[in-house]
């Protein structure tokens, strides 16, 4: 018998294997199945502090900072979240961040993340931020990085959340302004895990940024890139960085899922991917849009799920964002326990460190009897 496996991995039939499926659960399953998410262990790697900027603390810095904004109450802010693609998203996040003008709101605003990150029992996470953002408007990158960073010892102390910074480079900008903020944050690279690369991909290829990966890695940092689904080019961007840049983990990257062979050369060197269904869930394809989770979990590739902005995708937190995902996907418990598994091998920490969070994740399997 032929399954929808096979034809995903002959690289055929996958409109027609992976349509976007609506969720069949009853009110009890949908119930046990939340209360099995908040308290699974879990880890994230694809959150853009900028993006969890909430609208209350927006108006909050508004007011201490001195500034004027165009909206009359919390409500009206959110009301402005409106957009239809990436440039239209990007548009609104990097408004949003003209109320951090000083360190102390750095701090808040990674501190604020941590806290509702380990009020989810997110153990570990790896987190964005866009420092040309913040450059540009004279800012300078020991204040950004000094806030963050006591943001996330404090954190530590206070959770028990243990965190780590990923630089981003921001792709539609400059390759001199990349590696200014590059440069400007090498002498504080203790304090970074990683650079990135995000924002707008059109005419914007991972290999406009070679260069600055190999520095990057010289230093003794890991490279990751985004690869958003159904961008111009997407598919020789997923080449380049793959294969050509040899990237350390994609973010994103559901348009792999059209090509067999970056699977089989993903597969192979199991490669992680930070998926966020929220706003990359779905691909198209020539019969309706495709799900990106569960195509990918059946392809044996190395999917985690992750918020990514969750303050401007209606505050949804990894936790409601696996609720969400796990009754679209229709994942199982032992599909769920998988992704988290993936998730604590995927962060870019000492074996030694990473096993207690394994060891305590087959104890919760165990304990819900979805082990295996």
């Amino acid at each position: 018998m032929t399954t929808r496996r096979d034809l995903l991995r002959a690289g055929v039939g996958l409109s027609l294997a992976y349509p976007f499926m609506a969720s069949a659960q009853s009110p009890t399953e949908a119930d046990e199945m939340a209360r099995f998410i908040t308290a699974l262990p879990k880890a994230e790697y694809h959150v853009h502090l900028e993006g969890t900027l909430e609208a209350e603390m927006k108006l909050a810095l508004a007011k201490r900072n001195g500034l004027d904004l165009p909206y009359a109450d919390v409500a009206a802010m959110k009301q402005s979240y409106k957009y239809h693609d990436l440039p239209s998203f990007l548009k609104i996040y990097y408004s949003g961040m003209s109320v951090l003008l000083k360190e102390q709101d750095f701090y808040d605003l990674a501190h604020a993340y941590l806290a509702m990150a380990a009020s989810q029992n997110i153990l570990y996470a790896e987190m964005f931020f866009d420092p040309q953002e913040h450059l540009k408007r004279g800012f300078a990158m020991a204040a950004v990085i000094g806030g963050i960073t006591r943001a996330r010892e404090d954190a530590k102390r206070q959770f028990g959340i243990r965190s780590q910074l990923i630089l981003c480079f921001v792709r539609d900008l400059s390759a001199d302004s990349a590696m200014a903020a590059l440069d400007a944050a090498l002498p504080m690279k203790q304090y970074l895990v990683g650079v990135g690369l995000d924002s707008d991909e059109k005419d914007n290829p991972p290999g406009k940024f070679a260069a600055h990966f190999a520095k990057a890695r010289a230093a003794g940092l890991k490279v990751t890139v985004h690869c958003d689904v159904n961008q111009k080019d997407i598919l020789e961007h997923l080449r380049q960085a793959i294969v050509d840049l040899h990237v350390d983990r994609i973010d994103h990257g559901g348009n792999i899922l059209q090509s067999p062979e970056l699977i089989a050369i993903a597969r192979q060197r199991n490669m992680p991917f930070t998926v966020c269904p929220i706003f990359s869930g779905r691909i198209t394809g020539p019969d309706g849009p495709i799900d990106v989770v569960r195509g990918m979990l059946d392809q044996g590739l190395n999917v985690t799920i992750n918020s990514d902005d969750p303050a401007y995708m209606s505050s949804k937190y990894l936790r409601d964002v696996l609720i969400d995902t796990q009754a679209q996907s229709r994942l199982t418990k032992r599909e769920l326990i998988r992704i988290q598994r993936n998730a604590f091998n995927a962060a870019w920490i000492s074996n030694e460190d990473r096993q207690p969070y394994l060891d305590r994740l087959d104890a919760f399997a165990r304990k819900w009897d979805a082990a295996g």
